[in-house]
């Protein structure tokens, strides 16, 4: 198994991924006039009262059913903060495969670094 295509092709593939969502979700700001109700202009402006750090990943997957852009923004950017989580976790798989301790017990702190700061530092600094 050659871990550097499975980690290139992974890279690449969350990248588009994260992407063509966006993409979808900026297009369905523009037809639907907005999201969530904001309109287009409120998102927009340099004083937008939109703001991500309020939205829970749960309110974000209420909404993609309907339709909501800024939803769609949102998992986007979601898959493109996931995309070099995996590569970190496939890291771990590669190096354990290749029984290096050491770059294993390393990206395994890495991992663990990446997870306290995903979601615990939030909720450290947001109290």
């Amino acid at each position: 198994m050659d871990f550097n295509n499975i980690i290139g092709n992974t890279l690449r593939i969350g990248v588009i991924i994260s992407a063509i969502i966006i993409i979808f979700g900026v297009a369905l700001l523009f037809v639907n006039n907005g999201s969530n109700g904001f309109t287009i202009t409120q998102i927009s402006s340099s004083n937008s009262i939109v703001n991500s750090s309020i939205f829970k990943p749960s309110e974000i997957f209420s909404g993609l059913p309907k339709l909501y852009g800024l939803d769609y923004i949102y998992l986007g950017l979601m898959v493109l903060i996931a995309t070099p989580v995996l590569r970190v976790l496939l890291g771990i798989a590669q190096f354990a495969s290749e029984r290096n301790k050491l770059y294993t017990i390393i990206t395994i702190i890495v991992f663990f670094n990446l997870m306290f700061a995903i979601f615990l530092l939030p909720i450290i600094i947001g109290k």
